[in-house]
């Protein structure tokens, strides 16, 4: 263990892991876990946690090597959280592969796995006596409306992996993005010691957006899924030759989508990118991000995309441009 914990002065404090995979300590529990991370900071090291249902893939692996480039110590946790399905047959095939998964986390550049019992997170779940989290602001619309307290779930498990964790920078994709926004909102309103980073959607070559659910979907149904992200690319265009109009925006992404059969769409919309709220118009400072979702075969999918990518970073030049105009 001393290639994560360094030097210490007695070893025999350190916590032990419940096993070992390629190197990597794997705990199970909530002490042990806590504990480890814990000695990491007393030598001085920095944490990166990386919070994860398994089933990893590429898009898990970029978020493990920028973790990896930015900290000194990386931590995959790997849980299937009951608490935000909705549909017990969701979750009972949701794909779980724990020894493809550590393979994942070593070659990325992970050094240590959580990987927790449902009953080693949520004790009392059974009884139904438990405290939750919620955001219902940024939880109510989209994807809330559509799975009733999908995101209940997702604040919970979260504030429950940061709170053990403790003072670290956390990596999550912005596939998700709702929950991205959901994430950063119960950090910052709980003051969790934590700073909440937000690393690019990772595609594969033909565009579809990366998700452990992909597993479940045969050939026709991926190639069916592509429309998505077509969609997206369509709003975006429309957009940059200069319609305002979200509506107008929304109808094209959803045209779209509706001419591939074997998609139902639920959603396909311009909403605010801080609050998630519904963009009355595109001609706006304040940036934007169109959200999809759709149902392909068994399979739900989501998608995102920033439509204006561009403005962001020409407005850091012109702040950067003023800061030097102010200090010259």
């Amino acid at each position: 263990m001393t290639t994560v914990f360094a030097e210490v002065a007695d070893p025999r404090s350190l916590p032990r892991p419940l096993s070992r995979s390629l190197g990597i300590p794997i705990f199970d529990t909530v002490a042990g876990y806590s504990a480890a991370l814990d000695a990491v900071r007393r030598n001085g090291r920095t944490v990166g946690v990386v919070p994860t249902m398994g089933a990893l893939h590429a898009g898990h692996a970029s978020l493990i090597r920028q973790a990896a480039d930015e900290c000194d110590v990386v931590a995959v946790s790997i849980f299937v959280n009951p608490t935000q399905f909705g549909d017990p047959s969701d979750l009972a095939n949701y794909p779980r592969t724990l020894e493809s998964d550590l393979a994942t986390v070593a070659a990325a550049g992970g050094q240590m796995v959580f990987a927790p019992s449902v009953g080693e997170m949520y004790p009392d779940l059974q009884g139904g006596a438990q405290a939750t989290v919620s955001v219902p602001d940024l939880g109510a619309r989209w994807e809330g409306a559509s799975r009733p307290g999908h995101f209940d779930g997702v604040a919970t498990v979260v504030v429950k992996l940061l709170e053990i964790a403790g003072p670290c920078r956390a990596y999550f994709g912005e596939k998700d993005f709702q929950q991205l926004a959901v994430v950063r909102r119960v950090v910052k309103d709980r003051s969790l010691p934590t700073d909440v980073v937000g690393c690019e959607t990772v595609r594969d070559d033909t565009g579809l957006a990366l998700s452990s659910r992909n597993v479940r979907l045969s050939s026709a149904e991926r190639q069916a899924a592509l429309v998505l992200s077509r969609a997206l690319r369509t709003g975006a265009a429309l957009m940059a030759q200069g319609e305002n109009d979200p509506v107008a925006v929304e109808r094209a992404m959803a045209e779209l989508v509706a001419s591939e059969p074997s998609v139902a769409l639920d959603y396909a919309v311009v909403v605010h990118a801080d609050d998630l709220e519904p963009a009355t118009t595109c001609a706006t400072e304040r940036p934007l991000r169109l959200l999809t979702a759709a149902t392909v075969g068994p399979v739900r999918l989501i998608d995102n995309l920033d439509p204006r990518p561009h403005r962001h970073v020409d407005a850091g030049r012109r702040e950067m441009a003023s800061a030097a105009g102010t200090m010259s």
